[in-house]
């Protein structure tokens, strides 16, 4: 019988210590795959953060590149113009005008038809001041009458 004890003790013992192997084994690769999920995780969260400032970066880019298409075509934007004198006859009255034609070119394409400004003067009044308080689509006079509600309504 001393035999046969020999052989179950080692069996539980060979039992015994493979139980043992496996929840030490098992132990051991909760601990790598804890490690590699934490990995995971911190390229996951690098990942993203770089995901969003590639967005920023493009959208920024996109940005700029809007604005200098804008003024681009705002640089081929160009006002053209021309004025000069009328006289009107009636009777013995002698009526002087002064008539300002303006258009907006895009490159050498026009936008708009001729815009027409008719304005009486006087004798001795000094003709380029006088055309140019006439103009139309001068921006930097339209932003100079700010006080002019009428000129404010053609902004």
């Amino acid at each position: 019988m001393d035999p046969l004890w020999w052989i179950v003790w080692s069996g539980t013992c060979s039992l015994g210590t493979g139980a043992l192997v496996y929840f030490i084994m098992r132990s051991h690769m909760d601990v790598l795959l804890s490690k590699q999920r934490e990995e995971l995780s911190g390229a996951r969260a690098q990942l993203a953060s770089q995901k969003e400032s590639l967005a920023e970066t493009i959208r920024n880019v996109e940005e700029g590149v809007r604005r200098k298409a804008m003024d681009e075509f705002l640089a081929d934007i160009r006002v053209e113009e021309r004025h000069y004198v009328r006289e009107h006859k009636v009777l013995f009255l002698n009526r002087k005008c002064m008539v300002r034609q303006e258009r907006i070119f895009f490159r050498n394409i026009p936008l708009s038809n001729w815009v027409e400004h008719e304005m009486p003067f006087e004798e001795g009044v000094d003709m380029e001041k006088l055309a140019q308080t006439m103009t139309v689509f001068a921006p930097d006079l339209l932003e100079q009458a700010g006080a002019d509600p009428m000129k404010r309504l053609l902004l």
